[in-house]
């Protein structure tokens, strides 16, 4: 593989700064179309979108709901009104959890959560069972993250389960879940399906029709785009049936001192100013991704993805989370090092100009599950080079000495 990753220009950041950025799966660095692209917003079409009848309000409008159509074609949902615009997947999880949990779970439903879920996609859910009186239950993986479908049918589906909430890429261990054979096996049972696609978003396709789930999430950030805008879907026939998430301007029809008609969605989870800067960055974003291609983004990261982990394998005291095989870890490699902790492995790699995440990340039941305490994790993407492998490995194979242990 060429050393030249003609990638690298567009991203100012990478350009400009010397660090070796290896934290994607936190946060995706910008090309400078997004970056243009949302500045080009505020300078030419900034105004208060869906509140004024004069031009420049209805060019901010007429943006961002060409910022939403970009999205359905992303996901392929089959309607424009299945896109919410919200300020990350956070929000986007909880939306579901509080307007669609809250609504239709009672006493004795059981909730279906997988083992590696972010807290994110598990917090809500602990929070609409403890209202409800539903019943939290595990999907449990395999050491490698795999979910096999001896777990799926011995232990997790019951004739009680309504609903599922399950990451389509875990954040930990890289694998990617069945999220096909859930939501078949789910919608045998009349339960819906909600998905974290926080971090399978910026690396695979996703079609939100074919795979057969009911909500979908992920944050633009992740994928290129500008921070505080996220992207729920949900299927048209559950968002209409749900409340309000959040009450106030402009997702209303009409006010009384009595009570309210809610607009129609996606605009009824919409409520005050939304975001369409980001959403105008978030579009440029996804249309950046697709020039780039899912399937340049995965040969790039397979490649150094397998130069990553097979080093580590070669490095003495150095433990990868997961499976064996580079393909099933989407450019991400969770580790430990015997003896350091995972703070002080960051805080080696940050003197020698590397960027790694630290910690549980915000996934402390999988790291209970799995009987670690906590780790480091290096996240790779398209953009990233040889070279910053070579010296992420160098600078690896050092830690344990530099921390006293000898060669």
């Amino acid at each position: 593989m060429e050393d030249r990753n003609p990638y690298r220009e567009n991203f100012p950041l990478l350009k400009e700064n010397p660090v070796i950025y290896l934290d994607s799966a936190a946060t995706a660095q910008k090309p400078s179309c997004v970056l243009q692209a949302e500045r080009d917003f505020y300078e030419h079409s900034y105004a208060n979108p869906m509140r004024g009848f004069y031009a420049l309000s209805m060019e901010a409008t007429k943006r961002l709901e060409e910022a939403r159509d970009e999205v359905r074609r992303f996901i392929n949902a089959s309607s424009s009104d299945e896109i919410i615009f919200t300020r990350n997947t956070t929000e986007s999880l909880n939306l579901v959890a509080y307007s669609y949990g809250l609504s239709r779970l009672k006493a004795g439903d059981e909730v279906l959560v997988s083992i590696m879920e972010h807290h994110s996609n598990l917090l809500p859910w602990q929070m609409a069972a403890e209202k409800t009186g539903a019943v939290l239950r595990f999907l449990e993986c395999e050491a490698d993250g795999r979910i096999t479908q001896e777990r799926l049918e011995a232990a997790a589906f019951t004739d009680r389960t309504r609903l599922v909430a399950v990451t389509h890429v875990s954040n930990v261990l890289g694998c990617e879940n069945p999220i096909r054979q859930i939501a078949a096996m789910a919608r045998e049972r009349g339960a819906v399906v909600v998905v974290d696609a926080a971090q399978s978003a910026p690396h695979m396709p996703i079609d939100v029709q074919e795979s057969g789930v009911d909500f979908l999430a992920f944050s633009g950030h992740k994928l290129m785009g500008p921070m505080g805008i996220g992207v729920l879907y949900g299927r048209r026939e559950l968002l209409e049936e749900m409340p309000p998430f959040l009450t106030g301007g402009e997702m209303i029809d009409s006010v009384t001192r009595t009570g309210a008609v809610f607009a129609p969605v996606p605009h009824k989870f919409e409520a005050g100013t939304v975001n369409a800067a980001g959403a105008w960055g978030l579009m440029e974003a996804i249309r950046y991704l697709k020039r780039v291609g899912f399937d340049e983004v995965h040969r790039r990261e397979l490649a150094l993805t397998t130069m990553a982990l097979e080093g580590l394998k070669q490095i003495p005291h150095v433990h990868v989370l997961g499976s064996e095989r580079p393909e099933e870890h989407c450019g991400i490699l969770t580790f430990t090092i015997d003896g350091v902790h995972p703070h002080d492995v960051s805080a080696i790699l940050d003197a020698d100009g590397i960027a790694v995440r630290a910690g549980h990340h915000c996934a402390q039941p999988l790291f209970e599950y799995l009987k670690v305490n906590s780790a480091a994790r290096a996240s790779i993407y398209f953009y990233n080079t040889r070279e910053e492998i070579e010296a992420f490995l160098k600078s690896i194979a050092g830690i344990r000495r530099k921390m006293g242990y000898g060669e």
